[in-house]
């Protein structure tokens, strides 16, 4: 659910540097990364199959490890942000966080976006962590930013329930159509719930650390935000333009 145009209010009042850093720093990562390979020293076949293994161990996080409060394993819900286990995973990622970032980072403010997303992107990873830590699963390694994507989906949400986003849904045979920002973001919401409840949800998809990243995400946006007015789109989205 992409709206170029949208995205292209991200670079309203100098732009949001810090949603554009994060993107360059896990794109330039995954580049040199033996997932994405680019780079002929991490060699082919079996080496490079036990190279990925390698790298997602060090820097992802093993669920049991961070329960039982091994000491490495403390700083991998922060690392895990940076890695991703595909292009597509990479892609999907950077695509939301472009769309949904620069609002809510014009909002926060860049140091408090900064903070909010790392923040938010810990506590998600950390509590799937909790949850299946001592589960058959809890030595899968998990790696990604999606749950800190989420808590990005979350605040915006609070921030900005009546802007609009350009959507395809399966069920409307993929028409890209135009519907409030609260709509999508809630329906997205509810198939996360639902995944992470179904048994059959399927290994390498923490489903559950999007949901804790968007609950996170929202009530710090109400806590934060909620005594102060509501937030209104950019008057460029009030003249015609679609707004994420």
């Amino acid at each position: 659910m992409i709206d170029w145009r949208s995205a292209a209010l991200g670079a309203w009042r100098g732009g949001p540097t810090v949603t554009y850093g994060l993107i360059a720093c896990c794109v330039l990562l995954f580049a040199v990364s033996p997932v994405s390979g680019l780079h002929p020293g991490h060699g082919t076949g079996e080496e490079l199959l036990a190279a990925q293994s390698g790298y997602f161990q060090r820097w992802g996080v093993i669920p049991a490890e961070l329960t039982r409060g091994e000491p490495r394993a403390l700083l991998t819900p922060l690392t895990a942000l940076f890695v991703h286990g595909s292009w597509l995973h990479l892609l999907g990622n950077m695509l939301f966080l472009y769309v949904f970032g620069a609002m809510a980072e014009e909002r926060m403010g860049p140091a408090g976006f900064g903070l909010f997303y790392l923040g938010v992107g810990y506590l998600a990873l950390a509590g799937y962590a909790a949850a299946h830590g001592g589960q058959a699963d809890g030595e899968q390694t998990l790696v990604g930013a999606s749950g800190a994507i989420s808590g990005v989906l979350g605040a915006f949400l609070y921030l900005f329930p009546r802007s609009r986003v350009t959507s395809l849904f399966p069920f409307l045979f993929f028409l890209p159509l135009r519907f409030p920002a609260w709509i999508v973001l809630v329906f997205w919401f509810a198939l996360q719930w639902l995944a992470a409840r179904s048994a059959g949800s399927g290994p390498g998809v923490a489903y559950l650390a999007h949901v804790i990243g968007f609950a996170l995400g929202f009530l710090y946006a109400w806590a934060r935000y909620g005594r102060g007015d509501k937030v209104k789109p950019p008057a460029a989205a009030t003249e015609g333009e679609s707004q994420p």
